[in-house]
């Protein structure tokens, strides 16, 4: 078989040529990573990352694990980039980010970190006043406090089944309702994770345990592209995150 086609002046490559190159760049930039991982070995992790996730998310689990990574390698700076966007991590220069929710279908690669719980929760003030709801049903009659986008339903259980609910306090934004459920406006739903301080404190109570949403998956993703062509500063990073924040119960 032709890989080359030669004429009195030029070379050209053939059709089955330019497919043999197709499937053998992978492989020698694999290679050529390989080689450059050995030659480094004995070298300190140096560069910068940049890291993207989520506002409230980001400084309150991530950047200590990093920050601990930073700790271990001297030689790394770090640039966290915050953002409730899907931002175009190509066009921003991000070397990989913690996504928190399911990801459409795209050109990133995924590496799954598990499922953050969620909470259904009250005031204690709220819940002496109007009683405690013991089953999901019983919301239709409690002020609930809300997304300004929400469809007025919430979705309860494995099978997601979804009840109406209503109230008179809303907000795109998740600081200000977990805010005014602890101001005794309401009952909220959220992930565990931004109230797991305010259920400490008792400032509020979780109730309907056993019947919230099912988890919310949380994953590091990154561009797609040959997996040698990542820098060992970011595989280490992004493997220190994996290890740390799987570990978690959040």
């Amino acid at each position: 078989m032709e890989l080359v086609s030669r004429t009195t002046r030029r070379l050209h490559p053939t059709q089955a040529g330019l497919e043999f190159a197709g499937r053998i760049r992978f492989a020698l930039t694999t290679i050529d990573a390989a080689r450059e991982d050995l030659l480094a070995s004995d070298r300190r992790l140096a560069g910068t990352i940049r890291v993207g996730t989520s506002s409230l998310f980001g400084p309150e689990y991530v950047t200590p694990v990093l920050s601990q990574f930073l700790t271990r390698n001297p030689e790394i700076d770090l640039e966290l980039v915050l953002s409730d966007e899907r931002v175009d991590l190509v066009a921003e220069k991000v070397d990989f980010a913690v996504r928190i929710g399911n990801l459409p279908d795209s050109n990133l690669r995924i590496r799954q970190l598990g499922g953050l719980s969620w909470a259904v929760f009250a005031s204690p003030a709220y819940l002496t006043a109007h009683g405690r709801p013991e089953n999901p049903r019983d919301l239709s009659g409690h002020e609930c406090v809300l997304r300004a986008s929400d469809d007025d339903r919430w979705a309860f259980g494995d099978k997601r089944r979804r009840l109406e609910v209503h109230g008179r306090f809303r907000s795109e934004s998740a600081a200000a309702r977990n805010a005014a459920v602890a101001a005794g406006l309401g009952i909220g739903l959220a992930p565990l994770w931004q109230v797991r301080r305010l259920i400490d404190q008792g400032i509020v109570e979780q109730i309907l345990v056993g019947h919230e949403p099912p988890p919310i998956p949380l994953q590091i993703v990154w561009p797609k592209r040959g997996a040698g062509t990542m820098p060992r500063r970011v595989r280490a990073a992004i493997e220190f995150l994996v290890a740390r924040l799987s570990a978690l119960r959040i």
